[in-house]
């Protein structure tokens, strides 16, 4: 699919949808477009893919928050947030949403699958700075995580045939009930450890280095958890890899304050240049900007630079720069200065009661977003 769907478009539930809704509606689905009811058929395939996909997202507490505040560009782009399901993720599902009596995803018999055993996630923390969030950054981090061990061999389970469930037949008021329960022999794998390399753990896996590329989007925000899916430990027995997760922290910038997709900086200009007007330079995420002050600018005004700030993870613009004036007053004076000063206390042009275009800080700013 060339485009993604909204995720509770794809399950047809509201966004408010409890839990218990969820489930419902990816029952139906998984029901309808699963592969034992329509073979060889590619697009009731993939309907079943984007089902488990968006069901997967929206359950997450974690993960629908931040979809609903980002949407899909929040889930991050390039193997980040809830694509890249296979199969066997989809399936994993399945003991929680249909229960054993479907098999892990065996509808009437059809498969027998071996429940499928998912690694555990990492989880680790990346500082960046704000040019980096602003324009979007690679990033190459060196994990150790679990992998599976070269030379590790597995034998089938004879208690379950390797499918890792036991099937029973039970006479009920209806009829002969086939129902599955998971194999207690090798717990769900449908096989056990045959062989294993020295320094292997119980499960197969050994400690090994590796050097993960990212791609972070532009315009991420402090807090924010990435998933990168099957870059986590390697799951037991050839399962599932885990998830690594990201956790971005921004680090604060030496001029600028952020606020959403928004910056602010503090100009601190003498008495003379207020007066007089002159130009200041700006700094900003992408190099210095010059700004005009204009004659007589008061103390409070605020200057903005629009499309100078952080952009939107949406893809849907960039944030601005609001400049605050502020003019600083000199705490020593030479007696000359002292003179000087002095014989302006009752010039009319000095005297801000006697200037009717004076205006307050908020009425600055009530006119700035009027």
């Amino acid at each position: 699919m060339s485009q993604k769907r909204d995720y509770y478009e794809v399950l047809g539930v509201s966004k408010g949808a409890s839990e218990s809704e969820l489930k419902k509606a990816y029952r139906k689905l998984a029901i309808k477009y699963h592969p034992d009811k329509n073979p060889d058929d590619k697009e009731a395939e993939e309907k079943f893919k984007e089902a488990a996909e968006a069901y997967e997202v929206l359950n997450n507490p974690q993960k629908r928050q931040q979809y609903d505040q980002f949407g899909h560009a929040g889930m991050g782009q390039g193997g980040f947030g809830g694509g890249g399901m296979n199969m066997d993720d989809i399936f994993s599902q399945f003991g929680s949403i249909f229960g054993d009596s479907f098999g892990g995803g065996s509808f009437g018999g059809g498969r027998g699958r071996s429940q499928t055993v998912k690694g555990s996630n990492l989880r680790v923390k990346m500082k960046l700075s704000l040019e980096e969030i602003a324009e979007g950054v690679s990033k190459k981090i060196k994990l150790n995580k679990l992998v599976n061990a070269s030379g590790v061999t597995y034998k089938t389970c004879e208690s379950c045939k390797g499918s890792g469930r036991i099937t029973r037949m039970a006479q009920t008021f209806l009829g002969a009930m086939q129902t599955q329960s998971v194999c207690n022999t090798c717990q769900g794998s449908g096989k056990f450890i045959d062989k294993k390399p020295s320094g292997a753990d119980s499960n197969g896996l050994i400690r090994k280095e590796e050097i993960i590329d990212l791609d972070i989007p532009a315009g991420v925000v402090d807090g924010m958890q990435l998933s990168v899916t099957g870059k986590g430990n390697a799951g037991p027995f050839d399962g599932i890899p885990g998830d690594l997760i990201i956790v971005i922290e921004e680090k604060e910038h030496e001029n600028l304050r952020r606020d959403g997709e928004n910056l602010h900086y503090d100009a601190i200009i003498s008495f003379v240049d207020a007066a007089l007007g002159s130009s200041i330079e700006i700094p900003t995420l992408t190099g210095k900007s010059k700004i005009k002050i204009e004659p007589g600018t008061q103390s409070g005004k605020v200057f903005r630079l629009r499309s100078k700030g952080v952009p939107q993870i949406q893809g849907y613009g960039k944030g601005d720069l609001f400049v605050h004036i502020h003019v600083w007053t000199p705490t020593k004076l030479s007696k000359d200065e002292k003179s000087i000063i002095e014989s302006f206390r009752d010039a009319k042009n000095f005297n801000p009661s006697e200037n009717p275009d004076a205006k307050g800080f908020f009425s600055k700013m009530k006119q700035m977003f009027s």
